[in-house]
């Protein structure tokens, strides 16, 4: 099993910058892939940045200000900069086993007022 518990949430204005943190713990599967997603309030949960073998990957709207990072073999991190009030949601980590399935945390709410 692999837990996850996410943090750096909170409440910020418009412009202003985030860092959200995935916290790994439990055993250590190959991981084919390690994501942020959110949910908007009153939407779907949505892609917002992916790591896998390829590199990394973006949903447009975080495109060139989000940044996606594997900071050391217990934490994925996901830099916010410029926020908007459409980012507001609550942020999820994922990550993908090749045999375990995948692992969601309980997600960090982020907040962005105009």
């Amino acid at each position: 099993q692999v837990q996850l518990v996410e943090s750096g949430g909170g409440l910020v204005q418009a412009g202003g910058s985030l860092r959200l943190s995935c916290a790994i713990s439990g055993s250590s599967p190959s991981f084919t892939a390690m994501g942020w997603y959110r949910q908007p309030p009153g939407k779907q949960r949505e892609l917002v940045a992916i790591l896998n073998g390829g590199g990394a990957d973006y949903a447009d709207s975080a495109k060139g200000r989000f940044v996606i990072s594997r900071d050391n073999a217990k934490t994925l991190s996901l830099q916010m900069n410029n926020l908007k009030p459409e980012d507001t949601a609550v942020y999820y980590c994922n990550v993908e086993t090749l045999l375990a399935g995948d692992f969601w945390g309980k997600g960090t709410l982020v907040t962005v007022s105009s």
